[in-house]
């Protein structure tokens, strides 16, 4: 099969410690006003590499990414795709090669030009298994680079339906050939070097990124002279960042904070729904998730349109796949309905109900996203009321992730999948085939499914497919998807945020009104 890369590939190079730049110090309080914009940030940056390691397959992260490194090729806010460090890309007739045109006048950070030989070798880099990139499966399908000008051809040596949509998603960077061999893998985390809109400036682990605009940048100077990240990983001080004016921009708190503060002098909010979606993994390690009676009631005993209406105050829609509305195969006649009377009927054909229920623990996030650890609690509850007893544990993400590699998340773990292609393969794909280093489930019947997706080259039948097994899925029950969340953004009123359907908050679209 094509994905042969282990679960503990994804760790390597993904813990790593004690990093810090210089650092000059941070106002306590800085004006948007000014040539510098705070955002109070939802998560911490563990790595700068964008292509190796836990943190290259994590959507949040690449906000941060983003803003310092350039992708091969890049996407609108409404996730249609455009140029990147690449110009023009495509197929030749038969489909056996390749073509990328590379951007003249493109520049690294220390002034020297961005060149094909930059994106041959960081093309050769990620399809190398002792690289540790997590997406090496599908970067290896391409290989014999040829440079002509700033023409590179490339032979197909496995057929990638999504090669080209790959470029624009996780581990999708253009790494400094010359800086990076000649620094190594350490000194390029203690000295990053990208051709983004943003250099990196000073960097406290746990603190803050602090980023300097670059002038010459090809797609045109930031607005902002200089950005700086916070890392405030609880929502509750992020909201107090922004009615106490210690930053301009923040992001995912929770709804009736959003609600409250959008209208309030000073500030304005937007909402826009987001290609991420959030879901329940259900590990299929766990003996009692392997019970199909069980996995099905958990699914109809949740409801929904209840925890949307309610707990995020009408921002989300309700789904039933892995597939968001945008997504290319979402099919809406897929359904698990709320069912509560179901669910106890499941759970007693296989002996279990609220005198004996079944017992398992589900993980989750405390103020990653809007509601998360709230969410759960609803959900056990739910659960309660039909014969489940769940006990909750609450982890931070990297600890997610740091679980999923090893194939070590408890029988129940809360999660947002991010897609920002909206491609089955980096939802279902990815989240649903037993050797994908992002799966835990792991069974025959599905991967025979899932497999001969991989190199389908006829587009229709490779989304029909994949609609198959979101209704397989569905009816087996192996995963518990939750809802399409709505991204909410606080920002002062003196600055102007475009909101990314990607779920990214990109410092490059933002300006002084």
């Amino acid at each position: 099969m094509m994905l042969s890369t282990s679960r503990r590939r994804l760790l390597r190079a993904g813990a790593l410690g004690g990093l810090a730049l210089p650092f000059a110090g941070l106002a306590s309080t800085v004006s948007a006003q000014g040539s510098t914009l705070t955002i109070a940030y939802n998560v911490d940056l563990p790595a700068f590499d964008p292509t190796v390691g836990a943190s290259a397959v994590n959507p949040t992260i690449q906000s941060l990414y983003k803003s310092v490194f350039d992708q091969y090729i890049d996407q609108n806010p409404d996730l249609s795709f455009k140029p990147g460090l690449l110009t023009g890309w495509g197929w030749n007739e038969d489909r056996t090669e390749i073509f990328l045109e590379v951007r003249e006048g493109a520049l690294w950070h220390t002034g020297e030009p961005v060149t094909p030989d930059d994106v041959v070798w960081s093309l050769e880099r990620a399809g190398d298994p002792d690289t540790g990139n997590p997406i090496q499966f599908v970067w290896s399908k391409v290989g014999n680079y040829r440079i002509d000008g700033n023409r590179i051809t490339a032979d197909v040596l496995a057929f990638e339906p999504t090669l080209f949509k790959w470029m624009a998603f996780l581990t999708g960077y253009v790494l400094p050939r010359r800086y990076f061999e000649e620094v190594g893998p350490d000194g390029f985390e203690a000295a990053p070097v990208g051709s983004g809109p943003y250099r990196v400036d000073a960097f406290e682990r746990n603190a803050f990124l602090r980023l300097k605009a670059v002038p010459d940048y090809w797609g045109g100077a930031p607005a902002y002279e200089t950005v700086i990240f916070k890392f405030v990983t609880d929502a509750v001080s992020r909201v107090a960042e922004i009615e106490s004016g210690a930053s301009d921009v923040t992001l995912e708190i929770p709804y009736d904070a959003f609600d409250r503060l959008k209208d309030r002098p000073g500030l304005a909010g937007v909402t826009t729904p987001v290609s991420d979606i959030a879901m329940i993994f259900l590990n299929d390690n766990d003996e009692i998730m392997q019970d199909r009676n069980v996995r099905l009631a958990a699914h109809h005993a949740i409801n929904k349109q209840a925890i949307v209406d309610r707990l995020l105050r009408g921002y989300g829609v309700p789904i039933d796949t892995l597939q968001a509305p945008e997504y290319a195969a979402f099919d809406p006649t897929i359904r698990v309905p709320y069912d509560p009377d179901r669910a106890a009927a499941l759970l007693a054909e296989s002996g279990y109900g609220r005198d004996n229920p079944a017992r398992f623990t589900i993980q989750t996030t405390r103020g990653f996203k809007p509601r998360d650890f709230e969410m759960i609690q609803a959900i056990v509850g739910m659960w309660r009321a039909v014969g489940i007893e769940a006990e909750i544990e609450v982890y931070e993400i990297a600890q997610h992730f740091e679980l999923r590699a090893r194939d070590a998340l408890a029988p129940a773990a809360f999660y947002n999948w991010g897609n920002s292609i909206g491609d089955p393969s980096t939802s279902t794909g990815f989240a649903m085939f037993g050797p994908s280093p992002h799966s835990t489930w792991d069974t025959d019947d599905l991967d025979a499914m899932i497999g001969p997706l991989w190199g389908e080259p006829d587009e229709a039948a490779r989304i029909a497919g994949y609609r198959a097994v979101d209704r397989y899925i569905a009816e087996q029950g192996y995963v518990i998807p939750l809802l399409q969340y709505v991204q909410p953004i606080v920002h002062r009123d003196d600055v102007v945020v475009t909101p990314h359907t990607a779920n990214f908050l990109l410092p490059q679209l933002m300006r002084p009104a």
